[in-house]
């Protein structure tokens, strides 16, 4: 089968190459599955260029594990292995890959535990489907860590892009008001959202407004936490998801410095962790078939082209999501 792999860490264009390699071999709890949409994700820009340097004590010092790329998937069940309950071959499916369980979804073929897999929401095309789980479970994990309800004033960073885009409407579906920030090109989007109002970052500073936030939610990390701070409620929340920092400890001093003020302030200055799972993903699918939730996909490259889909992203200004096709 073709897939995108690599065998060192380097810049898209360098590194990432079409590759005929095996169909992989199924293990007990293990599904087949035809990929036919993968998201492209920031995760993927790190896992290829090795940066921040502090990944590779996990993923490999010279080389990521596995050498596939791609952790989003939708397609449908070629086979199963042994102990797997939901799943037969013909259904369409998607999720999100586990480190080190999963074969990189950038190919025509991927294995994944079942149990990061669901049903895909009927409502969605593929590329739709392939584009959401990481950023759809992000940010609905985003919300759920700061409790987010009716009334309450949030504040999304990067409100365009992938967790962005999401948390938005899932905000506005419990029932809070939403304010965006994101680029020119990005307004109208944002707006037809759901985001009661939308700040253009390249005519106004958000952290000058007089209005004060339940919740931020900072996809980017470019605004210093001190002015950030100064936009919460007394009691408010500021979760920090964004990969982005130092070459070596990437995000790692900014969250520190981020205790640090949670602990001698009022505020929660915080990150948050997800795992996906396939309980997830149901009420993630749970969403979308009620309208909550529609993914954005700005455009699909096809297979070959997978390393010029994360350099897109890794330019930033992504409108949605990017997906690649098999």
């Amino acid at each position: 089968m073709s897939a995108v792999a690599q065998d060192r860490y380097g810049t898209p264009a360098e590194v990432l190459a079409v590759r005929e390699v095996p169909v992989p071999t199924l293990g007990p709890g293990d599904v087949l599955v035809r990929v036919r949409a993968a998201g492209v994700n920031p995760a993927d820009v790190f896992l290829t260029t090795g940066r921040p340097a502090m990944m590779r004590l996990v993923l490999g010092l010279r080389r990521p594990r596995p050498a596939t790329r791609g952790q989003d998937v939708a397609g449908t069940v070629v086979a199963v292995g042994a102990d797997v309950p939901g799943f037969r071959p013909g259904d369409a499916v998607y999720g999100e890959g586990d480190f080190g369980k999963t074969t990189g979804s950038y190919a025509e073929y991927a294995r994944l535990p079942h149990t990061v897999l669901a049903h895909k929401p009927e409502r969605l095309t593929f590329e739709q489907a392939g584009a959401i789980p990481m950023v759809g479970l992000t940010a609905r994990r985003a919300l759920q860590v700061a409790r987010v309800g009716p009334g309450q004033r949030v504040l999304v960073i990067g409100a365009s892009g992938g967790v962005g885009h999401a948390a938005v409407q899932l905000a506005v579906a419990l029932g809070a008001e939403v304010t965006g920030v994101c680029s020119t090109r990005n307004v109208e989007l944002v707006r037809g959202l759901g985001a009661s109002h939308v700040v253009d970052y390249a005519r106004e500073d958000v952290t000058e407004r007089a209005e004060r936030y339940d919740v931020i939610l900072d996809n980017v990390a470019t605004l210093p936490l001190r002015r950030l701070r100064r936009l919460l409620t007394p009691r408010g929340t500021l979760l920090l998801n964004s990969g982005h920092g130092g070459r070596v400890l990437g995000p790692l001093p900014r969250m520190a410095r981020g205790a640090v003020l949670s602990l001698v302030g009022p505020h929660t200055i915080r990150p948050f962790t997800m795992s996906p799972t396939t309980a997830d993903l149901v009420v993630l699918t749970g969403l979308i078939e009620s309208g909550a939730l529609t993914p954005v996909v700005e455009r699909a490259y096809p297979l070959a082209e997978a390393a010029a889909a994360i350099e897109h992203v890794a330019g930033g200004h992504v409108a949605g999501k990017v997906v690649v096709v098999a």
